[in-house]
């Protein structure tokens, strides 16, 4: 069976790695939201940081929130910059994937010196 985004999420994945080799741990999220953005236009992948979306129910909008990075229309991408990744951080990413109907999200911690991340499908 082969992954949803595949390709995708591998070159997103390998943007991760260039930022965290090329500047380190010990940043705010949002050095990293910079700098990851920056690596996927590199590689003509379109990211949008700070991307706002939409909440809805029963079709009309309760509610709103901003995703850490946009990739492509297809992929959420949240970062976090912490000593270790917990299940409330997950949960995040599933309850953005949940309200937006995206399938495929990565959860990417800066916050060690071995980058940590995690792919999530909805």
């Amino acid at each position: 069976m082969e992954l949803l985004e595949k390709d995708l999420t591998e070159k997103i994945i390998g943007a991760c790695f260039e930022v965290s080799n090329e500047l380190g741990t010990g940043f705010l999220e949002s050095v990293y939201e910079k700098a990851l953005t920056i690596a996927l236009f590199d590689k003509k992948i379109d990211a949008k940081a700070q991307a706002p979306l939409k909440v809805l129910f029963r079709g009309k909008v309760v509610g709103d929130f901003y995703t850490d990075i946009l990739v492509e229309d297809r992929v959420i991408i949240e970062l976090k910059a912490v000593k270790e990744l917990s299940p409330q951080h997950e949960a995040q990413l599933i309850n953005y994937l949940k309200a937006t109907g995206i399938k495929i999200g990565i959860i990417v911690n800066f916050g060690n010196p071995k980058l940590e991340w995690k792919r999530l499908v909805y």
